[in-house]
Parts: C-alpha cells; structure tokens; sequence
C-alpha cells in the first residue's frame, strides 16, 4: 500500500551535532497529525529536514512523499511537488512587495499566467475571509508584522498554492484566541478538502480546537509515543518527560 508521507529511522545533524535520532513518523492523506515535545526536542530541525534546509545533514534514513525518496529533492523542487512549512519566525524581506512576491510564486507553483491585477483582486477576496486587512497588500514581506499578522499570511499561502501537504510549525507561538480560532478553522476546512497538515507545537492550546487524527510525542529527537486526542489529557496532567 502506497504510503502519503513518511519518515524512516531519520537521523538529522546541524554543525555536527546531531538533532534528530531514528525518528519513524507517518501522516495519512486528508489527516491532521500533531508533532508535539518541549522546547529543544527537535520539532523545528524537523519540519526544516522535511523541506530540504541546506543547514540539516541526513545521516541516516529516509523520507518519502507521494512514495518517492525525496532526501535529496531540492527545497525548491519540494514546494513545486505540493509541500510546504509555515516557519515559526518567518523572516522579513526588506524592498519586496508581498503582492509581488506572491503572485511569483503562483505563476511558478501553477506554470500558468495570470495578470497581478487578477491575482490581487483574488487575494483580497481570501484575505478579507481569514480576518487579514487588505491594505497589507502595499507593504513588503513580513517587514514591521506582528505575530498574528505573519501566521495569517502563511494560513493565506496555503489557501492560495493549495498544498497537498502543509508543516506549520508552532502555529499558535505569537497569535492571539482570535486570530488562532480563525487559523485552525480554516485549516479544519482544507482538511475536509483532502489537504493534509502536521501541526508542530508544545503547547495544549490550540489541540481542542483541531480535528486531529495523530499525535506524536518526540524526545530528544525521537519519537517516544504516538496515539489519539486521549494523549492530550496526559501531557496537560503529566507533561512531556512521563510521557
């Protein structure tokens, strides 16, 4: 049986030490699945290895999309064949109008032409959806954003791009209730579409909200249990060094 996405016996290093030890984790097509570890597990170095980073060496292991091996895909290759990470501290880019910028990177996700004009007219219609002000439009790339501003743009990339699979690492790490409910509803809908996520977190708030399938506990930088929502009542009484 042909598997979505899947990480085999992954061992991970940075700067020569290593990260991320025989870590094996599964999501299935149309799922949400949660990784989840206190700070320093190596959730981050994680998400990063999946989507190519140069700085994360391969020791050992495999990791499958759509049943191919993609170690050695480039990240950008990675993002055309449907994968994508909402960073944890998206960085800002000085001089480049995010209209621009997006409307670039559809033309090259797509291969197909469409005229900004079109495509920001579009793009105001989905960000006034997700609670985004439109006028957001006229300034340059994360430059002078809030927390809650730089998660909402990447919840908007991924209604734009349409993803098949979507990391988004410590999605509630700077957003207030309000912009978080609006954020997990919406990714709870694109799950109804077939879209599938790994939700990377340490924290509980956020898990009510979620129709997860999975969660993943890592340690150390591997993976110490696995199950269902029953898991969160366990780390919020226990935490994470009894699990």
């Amino acid at each position: 049986m042909k598997k979505f996405f899947s990480v085999e016996n992954l061992d991970v290093s940075i700067d020569g030490v290593q990260i991320v030890s025989d870590l094996n984790l599964e999501v299935r097509k149309g799922s949400i699945s949660v990784l989840m570890g206190s700070n320093g597990s190596g959730k981050s170095t994680f998400a990063k290895t999946i989507m190519g980073d140069s700085q994360c060496k391969i020791l050992k292991g495999r990791i499958i999309y759509e049943d191919k091996i993609i170690n050695k895909l480039s990240p950008d290759r990675r993002a055309q064949n449907g994968l994508f990470l909402a960073f944890q501290n998206p960085i800002e880019i000085p001089g480049v109008n995010i209209g621009v910028f997006l409307h670039s990177a559809y033309k090259a996700r797509f291969k197909k032409e469409i005229s900004i004009f079109e495509f920001i007219k579009d793009l105001r219609v989905i960000a006034r959806s997700i609670g985004i002000k439109t006028s957001i439009f006229e300034r340059n790339v994360n430059e002078g954003f809030s927390g809650g501003e730089k998660k909402k743009m990447q919840l908007l990339e991924a209604i734009v791009f349409k993803p098949q699979f979507s990391i988004f690492d410590e999605i509630d790490s700077g957003v207030d209730i309000d912009s978080l409910d609006i954020i997990v509803k919406k990714i709870n809908e694109m799950k109804k579409e077939g879209l599938s996520f790994l939700i990377i977190t340490h924290s509980t708030r956020v898990m009510s909200k979620l129709d997860i399938d999975t969660i993943n506990i890592i340690k150390d930088g591997h993976i110490v249990k696995t199950g269902g929502v029953e898991l969160i009542s366990v780390i919020e009484k226990e935490g994470f060094k009894h699990v």
